[in-house]
């Protein structure tokens, strides 16, 4: 009786040494699954496995090249990555300590709380830093794709970790307070500007149904809409609902100052450069990244950040000297 036997691809050597490299990497970067690497390189999980245990039937030679044009971009990245400065982690900033008091208040107190002003001013690292600190600290962000009530009430389902089947309104909102009732937690929404006012309102219910502390942070226009125009007054049972008001409107010299200490940058010149560019629309944001890019070219050459670092940083940024 004559068997049938499928003959699967005999790998050659540089399929041998790319099946290695890449189980090294595996080995190096745990979080480095078959899976992300199937997802990463744009085939399918199988095809990955079957190719790394020698075993893939089908065009083996295709699959090393696109396994290893993913080594050689990963590798491109990582060591741009190493080349890049880690910014300081959280600083502790006045403007922060404000809007953390601001969440600390509204979670003990179980009121409402606004944070509002602009961009690029540490609301959002506030947020997460209080987050880590804080138990049952819920934080939906919002998109203008979430602006409706039931997106925005499917983010905050999210973000309280409560799986709805349902998608009405009525349901999601039902979830949400069972899952929330008795945490004596806070419920931040980031980004509240994007939000329709009847879906700011349908937040407020949340609030008035479990005594949850809520925090909106988002721009000027979440204050705006509360205190003005036609909208106003649709929005009055919340406004009256809130306790506390932080509004930021630019950063301080002590925010500065903060940043600048946690970068360890002590020349003059230098601290008078990046006090004018934080200074700017965009705070705090914009000086971290001209420091991490001004410190990269410095590491180049392994000395500190100089005043020509600055200024090619913030011109390679599109800053207007």
């Amino acid at each position: 009786m004559n068997a049938t036997v499928t003959q699967l691809h005999t790998p050659n050597e540089p399929s041998i040494a790319v099946r290695d490299q890449l189980r090294g990497l595996m080995d190096a970067d745990k979080r480095l699954t078959q899976a992300l690497i199937a997802k990463q390189v744009g085939l399918s999980g199988t095809v990955i496995s079957q190719w790394i245990n020698g075993q893939y039937p089908g065009d083996n030679d295709a699959v090393e090249a696109k396994v290893l044009r993913w080594i050689e971009t990963t590798a491109a990245a990582r060591a741009h990555a190493d080349a890049m400065p880690a910014a300081p982690g959280y600083v502790d900033t006045p403007s922060s300590q404000r809007v953390i008091a601001a969440m600390r208040y509204a979670q003990v107190a179980g009121d409402i709380a606004v944070i509002y002003g602009g961009a690029g001013l540490g609301k959002t690292s506030s947020i997460r830093r209080y987050a880590q600190t804080a138990p049952n600290v819920f934080v939906a962000t919002m998109t203008p794709a979430s602006a409706s009530v039931v997106t925005a009430l499917q983010e905050i389902a999210e973000a309280v970790n409560t799986v709805v089947s349902s998608s009405g309104a009525a349901t999601l909102h039902r979830a949400i307070v069972r899952k929330i009732t008795g945490t004596e937690g806070l419920l931040v929404i980031d980004e509240a500007q994007h939000l329709s006012v009847a879906a700011l309102d349908q937040i407020r219910s949340i609030h008035d149904a479990t005594g949850i502390g809520i925090a909106l942070v988002g721009n000027e226009e979440v204050y705006a809409r509360m205190t003005g125009g036609n909208r106003a007054a649709y929005l009055d049972r919340l406004y009256s609902r809130v306790g506390k008001k932080v509004r930021l409107v630019k950063s301080t010299p002590a925010d500065i100052d903060a940043l600048l200490g946690a970068w360890r940058i002590s020349e003059a010149k230098c601290r008078v450069q990046l006090t004018e560019i934080a200074s700017k629309p965009g705070g705090l944001r914009i000086l971290t990244k001209v420091l991490r890019l001004g410190s990269m070219y410095a590491a180049a050459e392994s000395r500190a950040v100089c005043c020509d670092d600055v200024r090619s940083a913030w011109r390679e940024l599109g800053g207007v000297e």
